[in-house]
């Protein structure tokens, strides 16, 4: 039944990204008249001549960890060029695929969110949990960071009503919950086991339940990644 639920979504995306995206280039071939095709492809020579060799005087300002913007022109127009900064996220050597690894990983940061959720009087919402606010050391330890968008949930509260803000759940413009933590993460499965992949997929699938009482606590889900990664070893 869940199989024949998610293949139902999944074609009811793809219906929508088709209907989406053709709308999308027929409104821009519109704007530009049917003159020009409105998304260009560019080669790196292209680019590169635009950038002078990515000349530093042509970067513009702006402050990220992952890739850096430069002004260009190309063909006569104005382009704003965007350059990740070596090493391009999967690129780098993938050391961290081993599924024993991966699972430590998943397993600290959900042990902290669960201690954000039980250890104090009134329970603490991270509400951005994402693959960027998790440090590594050089150990390969993880870090929880970043609680500038966090709230605390009135004592005896397991809800209360918020804003969007981070990585959004389903039901999150309704209220926040003590089960409604989102998590984006990705994750490099071809190294896991059948067994494995489906303990993974299967608990994967219940943090993404609509209803927020099938959802599983954090606890639980602390308990469920300590086994996968058991079973790892």
């Amino acid at each position: 039944m869940k199989c024949w639920r998610r293949e139902k979504d999944k074609d009811k995306a793809r219906k929508c990204f088709l209907e989406n995206r053709s709308m999308f280039l027929e409104q821009l071939i519109a704007d530009c008249n049917g003159i020009s095709n409105p998304i260009r492809m560019f080669s790196s020579d292209q680019i590169s001549e635009a950038t002078n060799q990515f000349d530093p005087m042509c970067s513009l300002q702006h402050i990220s960890s992952y890739f850096t913007w430069y002004k260009g022109i190309i063909e006569g127009r104005s382009y704003v060029i965007k350059r990740f900064i070596d090493p391009v996220v999967g690129e780098e050597e993938r050391a961290y695929s081993d599924i024993a690894l991966s699972a430590r990983i998943a397993k600290e940061v959900v042990t902290a969110i669960t201690y954000l959720h039980t250890a104090f009087s009134r329970i603490i919402l991270h509400r951005d949990i994402k693959a960027t606010n998790v440090f590594l050391d050089k150990n390969w330890k993880a870090s929880l960071t970043d609680f500038s968008s966090a709230v605390t949930l009135p004592e005896g509260k397991s809800w209360i009503q918020g804003i969007v803000l981070g990585t959004m759940l389903l039901d999150y413009v309704k209220d926040l919950r003590e089960r409604g933590e989102p998590v984006e993460f990705g994750g490099d499965s071809k190294d896991m086991r059948p067994g494995q992949m489906n303990m993974f997929l299967d608990l994967a699938l219940r943090c993404c339940e609509v209803r927020n009482e099938d959802r599983p606590k954090m606890i639980l889900v602390a308990k469920e990644i300590k086994l996968i990664e058991q079973a790892s070893l």
